[in-house]
């Protein structure tokens, strides 16, 4: 696929949707404008979103470019780790059975559960009182 400028990958986490672009370069990976160790506050955050490029052993060989809307930064960070796995996939279909094996192809599909009518919160009731 040396033809082709940009692979894209989506992902999605909660509310998250990261739209990924991924380019043969030098390892620059920016997040809505930023560049990601100024976006994500956090060193797991930072260790997560470069795990696919260790799993398949070539960190550094691909530049990231990621709009990512909606949730919140943990949620950002798990949307972005599935779709640079998407995109790699889409560029070499060789890097599936490793990712796949390593879990970053494995959407988490865990959302917040809705509140219940008669109830406080989701799971959460009303003070009981016998009076």
């Amino acid at each position: 696929m040396a033809d082709v400028t940009y692979i894209w990958g989506t992902g999605k986490r909660k509310c998250a949707i990261a739209r990924v672009r991924l380019a043969r370069g030098s390892g620059k990976i920016t997040v809505n404008g930023k560049d990601h160790k100024e976006y994500f506050p956090r060193e797991k955050q930072l260790q997560k979103i470069a795990k696919p490029f260790e799993v398949i052993g070539r960190p550094g060989d691909f530049d990231v470019i990621a709009k990512i809307h909606g949730g919140g930064i943990a949620g950002h960070a798990d949307a972005l780790l599935l779709g640079i796995s998407r995109a790699l996939v889409q560029f070499d279909a060789t890097f599936h059975r490793t990712l796949k094996d390593s879990g970053c192809l494995t959407r988490n599909s865990k959302i917040k559960e809705r509140k219940k009518y008669g109830q406080k919160k989701a799971r959460k009731k009303f003070q009981f009182s016998k009076r």
